[in-house]
């Protein structure tokens, strides 16, 4: 005799999608906590550096390790949006605004990324290439 009752109740169901939802909120969290703990870290690594070099350099190092703790916390924002908007209630709109975000977000991940670095993401072997050479 086949069963006919579905696999997953309304009740499991439902404590998975709590579970999922929860899940997202922790990470959407802990994207934020990590973004306030990089600005917060970039302050007072700076303030230090501001001591034993010059205030322009201090600046540019400030503004590194902020970019740092934004990109971090950012990775985490869009793992939150992924669980939260696809996983839990799948649909072409929450698709959409998905797709929209993450293209918002990568472009504030690249932009950052340029902005620590100094260079295009794709020229960072040609520099690490002539470091190398030179060191020898």
């Amino acid at each position: 005799m086949i069963n006919s009752e579905p696999i997953f109740t309304e009740e499991i169901r439902g404590v998975v999608l709590h579970g999922l939802h929860w899940t997202a909120s922790m990470i959407e969290l802990l994207g934020v906590v990590v973004i306030v703990g990089g600005v917060l870290a970039a302050t007072i690594w700076s303030l230090n550096e501001m001591r034993s070099s010059a205030p322009a350099d201090a600046f540019r190092s400030y503004r590194a390790n902020l970019g740092r703790g934004i990109l971090l916390g950012l990775e985490f924002l869009i793992a939150a949006d992924i669980i939260g908007m696809v996983a839990i209630v799948p649909s072409l709109d929450r698709l959409v605004v998905l797709a929209l975000i993450i293209v918002i977000r990568t472009f504030l991940s690249f932009s950052l990324q340029i902005e620590i670095e100094g260079r295009w993401p794709w020229r960072r072997h040609d520099r690490e290439a002539g470091d190398a050479a030179r060191a020898l």
